[in-house]
């Protein structure tokens, strides 16, 4: 009869108002206070009684040595996988309830071979429950419920059983204040009567090696980790917030130094020592292989237009047409991509002084400085005549007419010397 009050203590079922409505009063008052109780654990298909936890034999024919449960409840959906429930009377003595524990032990950690050929706790072949994380995999709670009908005072049952089964419950501490229950067994006490009256939501759960009471799920749980590891998460989610800000910190002090560096090589105009601007920067770079170049590339945009930049001729001019493929142009040159610009002043070329110096058929052009304006090219022939006296143009005039003058027959004896 303990072990049936104590699944309805568990699953609390809540009656129906309904068929109340002829019952007095006091009955309907006190069915209207369990319908608004917090809800129990499971339902009644949650709970097998009496079995078998055989730590020799097998399930049907289990041999000696094993425990049985009085009750055994899997309600994950209500945060209990799997727990083993025993009803003491206050008969037995703490001894033979540390036995009883001893059993379920030998029990938790009996291996078998599984379905699939692997070595499995014989417990988890027969009910599923999560696995635990590692160095933390506990086994299965029992819960220890007293029914205070014998002779034992389970006030001071309970403090000898934790004493005699504190290698079953005792689990490893750590720093963060949290325990590790690894390969242990939480075991939690309560009373059937306060368990009648206020349910699994109420704290009325004492775990063996814990303070104050607690809820069921906090009893079979371990709130501590799982504050401890929320922490531990929030902490992480601190330090990767701290390392891609210090990542985009990084990131924005290279940029800027990078742009200082760019800032630095950027060109200056030799002409009136302003920087260039990005569009003119990148029009003076160099190109590809036989990509016209820029006329003026120490000069900015501005001073270049002032020194005669190089200007497209406008088009239907003659120095824009083209002569037909195939013949020659009028004066039988190739024509220039560009106006020329004296590599000495940086003049453009007059048109007279450009159809000077064009080159001719596949020839150089017949000018003897193609890459000079007029002006500049005469200034270089004064230039030859201050240094030599002689102009040179004077000395090939003077061969051409050395050539012009027949040479005298020579006759004698001296004619036949020479030959």
């Amino acid at each position: 009869m303990a072990v049936n009050e104590t699944v309805i203590a568990m699953l609390r079922p809540k009656p129906n108002m309904a068929r109340l409505a002829k019952d007095s009063a006091e009955v309907r008052a006190a069915a209207q206070a369990a319908v608004d109780s917090p809800d129990g654990i499971g339902t009644i298909a949650s709970y097998w009684t009496e079995v078998s936890l055989p730590a020799t034999g097998t399930w049907n024919a289990p041999g000696k040595g094993g425990a049985q449960a009085d009750i055994v409840l899997t309600a994950p959906q209500d945060g209990v996988p799997l727990l083993f429930i025993e009803v003491d009377n206050c008969h037995e003595t703490a001894e033979e309830l540390a036995d009883k524990l001893e059993k379920y032990a030998r029990f938790f950690r009996r291996q078998v071979k599984d379905t699939d050929g692997r070595e499995r706790p014989m417990w988890r072949t027969r009910w599923t429950v999560p696995e635990g994380r590692y160095r933390d995999a506990p086994h299965p709670p029992v819960l220890l419920v007293f029914n205070r009908v014998g002779e034992r005072n389970p006030n001071r049952t309970v403090p000898r059983l934790q004493e005699l089964t504190r290698h079953l419950w005792q689990g490893e501490r750590l720093p963060g204040g949290h325990h590790l229950y690894d390969r242990k067994i939480p075991i939690i006490a309560v009373g059937l009567n306060q368990l009648r009256q206020h349910g699994p939501a109420g704290p009325v759960f004492a775990r063996f090696g814990r303070g104050g009471p607690q809820t069921l799920l906090e009893a079979i749980g371990n709130p501590r980790r799982e504050a401890a590891d929320a922490r531990e998460q929030e902490e992480a989610k601190v330090r990767a917030a701290a390392y891609q800000a210090e990542l985009r910190r990084a990131a924005q002090e290279q940029a800027a130094k990078q742009a200082a560096e760019r800032e630095a090589r950027r060109p200056v105009c030799t002409g009136c020592g302003a920087k260039f601007t990005d569009a003119r920067w990148e029009a003076v770079q160099p190109k590809g292989w036989g990509a016209a170049k820029d006329s003026h590339p120490q000069l900015c945009e501005g001073c270049k237009q002032k020194a005669g930049a190089v200007v497209r001729p406008a088009a239907d001019t003659p120095e824009c047409r083209k002569p037909v493929r195939g013949e020659a142009g009028p004066d039988d040159f190739w024509e220039e991509p560009q106006r020329p610009v004296c590599t000495e002043c940086g003049a453009a070329f007059t048109d007279e002084r450009w159809k000077a110096t064009k080159r001719v058929g596949w020839g150089d052009s017949p000018a003897k400085r193609p890459s000079l304006c007029g002006d500049c090219d005469q200034r270089f022939e004064a230039d030859l005549d201050l240094a030599w006296g002689v102009s040179p143009r004077q000395e090939e005039r003077d061969q051409e007419q050395d050539q012009a003058v027949p040479k005298q027959k020579v006759t004698g004896w001296l004619s036949r010397l020479r030959r």
